[in-house]
């Protein structure tokens, strides 16, 4: 971090969305609004799966956890444009916003990954799915997600951690947005712009690509051996599509697009911190009666229960053990 103290910048000033105090209040609405179904929405599919024995597979336990990274990576991006009126941040509070946006967002992008997988064993190979997709295997694809995610985040902040900035301090968008953080650089940063956009270019379209591929695999597979079964894989894994093609877009537009950064891309950007962490829970639970029935039966303990602030002693309770059997 030495690089921040050399620096004549100490901190940077976020534009935002817009510069008018009206379209501003009608932003915070927005988003205050949004923020508050994203994390009740999220919770509320993690406290499902945690305590509705019926849901401890591993198709849930993915489940849970990409709530959890869609809440953390909606926080990330959102609390601090929320709860500040002066859209002020500080060098390493900037740094730091990078860091975990990028850790959340390559976590999710490989979890993703793994959630193809597990579609991919439960309708190509159902007679062995619990064999495949034991809780050693959940864990390690767990695991594995959170790495390759930390991976991609140190090797971005590496990238921008020592830039001199002695000019302007304004960025325009709502949060540390990395493309338009390195051009506010006193350097030449050409060479480092290609590898940004390179490192996150690579594992946004890699992976993007590589879940479509997976996804059209399994529809032709299960055609292959039964055209009864094609309508109801791709009822399953349309929610899957959907939720891989609006994570996609911002991130494929911003990185892979070769013309500098443009003024549209963080109103793309809503769609990963906004609109996708909004939609995962009704996508995943409107079209899922197992799950819907789950969360009615938690609704149902919730009232009768006598004393709901023992929910979180419960939760701490039951989390390790649950989760572990899957």
């Amino acid at each position: 971090m030495d690089g921040a103290n050399d620096s004549v910048v100490t901190e940077f000033v976020l534009v935002g969305l817009s510069v008018s105090w009206e379209m501003n209040i009608v932003l915070f609405c927005f988003f205050s609004l949004f923020f508050v179904g994203i994390v009740l929405g999220n919770l509320f599919i993690v406290f499902t799966v945690i305590f509705d024995p019926h849901l401890h597979s591993p198709m849930y336990f993915l489940l849970a956890n990409l709530s959890l990274l869609d809440l953390g990576l909606s926080a990330t991006a959102m609390i601090y444009d929320l709860f500040h009126e002066h859209k002020a941040i500080s060098f390493l509070g900037c740094l730091i916003q990078i860091l975990f946006i990028h850790i959340f967002g390559g976590t999710e992008m490989v979890l993703l990954i793994s959630m193809a997988f597990d579609r991919y064993v439960a309708i190509c190979k159902p007679l062995h799915y619990l064999t495949i997709m034991n809780p050693k295997m959940c864990v390690f694809l767990l695991v594995g997600s959170w790495f390759i995610g930390l991976i991609h985040a140190l090797t971005q902040l590496a990238f921008v951690v020592n830039l001199p900035f002695c000019g302007p301090n304004e960025i325009d968008s709502f949060y540390c947005d990395l493309p338009r953080f390195i051009r506010l650089a006193c350097a030449e940063t050409y060479k480092l712009q290609f590898m940004v956009t390179a490192n996150s270019g690579f594992i946004s379209m890699g992976t993007f690509f590589l879940l479509i591929i997976s996804y059209i695999y399994i529809l032709a597979t299960v055609q292959k051996h039964s055209s009864n079964g094609l309508s109801k894989a791709l009822s399953t894994l349309s929610a899957h599509i959907t939720v891989v093609v609006l994570f996609f877009i911002p991130s494929i537009f911003v990185y892979v697009w070769p013309f500098p950064t443009m003024p549209v891309d963080k109103f793309l950007f809503i769609l990963d911190f906004v609109i996708t962490p909004v939609l995962n829970p009704s996508i995943y639970t409107f079209r899922n009666k197992e799950m819907k029935v789950a969360m009615r039966r938690l609704i149902s303990q919730l009232g009768s229960s006598r004393n709901i602030l023992l929910i979180p002693l419960r939760l701490t309770v039951c989390l390790l053990p649950k989760l572990t059997t899957i």
